[in-house]
C-alpha cells in the first residue's frame, strides 16, 4: 500500500496538468451570462468606489473650506511672501506687540491702573465736543475782529478734522489693541475706530494753530507741544489707539493745519459766517 501511494503521489508531480500555469486549463468554462454579471458587478463596485472617494473629496473641501473661515485672514501664512510683505507684516506685529505692552491704564486692574482717571482726564482735553463748544462760546465773548477770524478758522478747521478722521476710520475700520468700546463722547464725533488716533490728530492741528497765530511766551510753547504729546500717548495707555494710529493722527493734523491756512477765511468772510449764525445777516448792507 505505502509503494502505491507514493507512485500516485509522483505520478500527480509528473502530470504537466498539475502545474500553476496550467490549472486554467482543468476549470470548466464559464458561460457568458456569468461574464456578464461578474463585469456588471467589477463595474458598480467601482462606480461605488468613485462615489464614495467623490463625496470624501467633497467633505474635506468643505471641512477645510470652513476650517479656513475660523482663522482670520492675518493669522493665515503665505507660501513665499514678497520681502515687502514681510517688512510690512514684521512692523505691524512690532506695533501690535509694544502698543499692548504700552496699555498699562487699559483697565482698572492694570500695572497703572490708579492713574487711569488722571490719564483719562489728559485725553478729554483733546477731544472734539469740548474744543467745538469752547470755541462757539469765545466767539460769542470776542469784540475783536481779528480774534474772530482766528476764532472762526479754528472751528472750521476742528470741523473739518472731525469729519476727516471719521471719514478715514470707517473706510478702515481697525480696532484698537485692546478692543475697548468706545464712550458716548466718542460717538458723538464718530470716534469709534483707531485708525487714524482722532485725538492725536486734533491736538497736532491746535498746537500747530496756536504757535503760529497767538503771540505765547516760551514756556508757554513748550507746555502746548508737551501737551499735543502727552495727549496722543494717553490713547496708547489707555489701551484704545495703536502707535502707529497716534503716529498717523499726528501727520494728518499738520496736513488739516495747512490746508486750513492754504484756504484762510478773510474777516469780511468770517463776519459774514457769524451773522449767518447769529441770524442777524442782512445782505443788503
Amino acid at each position: 500500500m505505502p509503494t502505491s501511494q507514493s507512485r500516485s503521489r509522483a505520478r500527480e508531480r509528473n502530470n504537466v496538468l498539475n502545474r500553476p500555469e496550467f490549472m486554467s486549463l482543468q476549470q470548466p468554462a464559464r458561460s457568458p451570462t456569468a461574464d456578464a454579471r461578474s463585469a456588471r458587478r467589477s463595474s458598480y463596485k467601482h462606480q461605488q468606489y468613485q462615489h464614495q472617494s467623490s463625496e470624501n473629496a467633497q467633505q474635506d473641501t468643505v471641512e477645510n473650506n470652513k476650517e479656513r473661515k475660523e482663522f482670520p485672514e492675518e493669522d493665515c501664512m503665505q507660501l513665499n511672501p514678497s520681502f515687502r510683505g514681510i517688512a510690512m507684516n514684521s512692523l505691524l506685529a512690532i506695533d501690535i506687540c509694544m502698543s499692548k505692552r504700552l496699555g498699562v491704564c487699559a483697565h482698572a486692574t492694570s500695572s497703572w491702573g490708579s492713574t487711569r482717571s488722571m490719564v483719562k482726564l489728559i485725553a478729554l482735553t483733546g477731544h472734539g465736543i469740548p474744543w467745538i463748544f469752547g470755541i462757539i462760546v469765545c466767539l460769542t465773548r470776542s469784540n475783536t475782529l481779528a480774534g474772530q477770524e482766528v476764532l472762526v478758522n479754528l472751528l472750521l478747521a476742528l470741523l473739518l478734522d472731525v469729519m476727516t478722521v471719521a471719514g478715514i476710520q470707517k473706510l478702515v475700520k481697525r480696532k484698537g489693541p485692546w478692543e475697548m468700546p468706545p464712550g458716548f463722547l466718542d460717538y458723538l464725533v464718530m470716534d469709534v475706530y483707531s485708525f487714524p488716533a482722532a485725538h492725536a490728530s486734533r491736538a497736532a492741528m491746535v498746537s500747530k494753530f496756536l504757535l503760529a497765530h497767538l503771540v505765547l511766551a516760551v514756556p508757554l510753547r513748550i507746555l502746548l507741544v508737551l501737551w499735543a504729546v502727552l495727549v496722543g500717548m494717553s490713547r496708547v495707555l489707555l489701551g484704545r489707539h495703536h502707535l502707529s494710529d497716534v503716529g498717523c493722527g499726528f501727520a494728518l493734523g499738520f496736513l488739516h493745519y495747512s490746508l486750513v491756512e492754504m484756504v484762510w477765511l478773510s474777516s469780511g468772510t468770517c463776519q459774514t459766517l457769524i451773522s449767518i449764525g447769529t441770524l442777524n445777516w442782512n445782505p443788503l448792507y
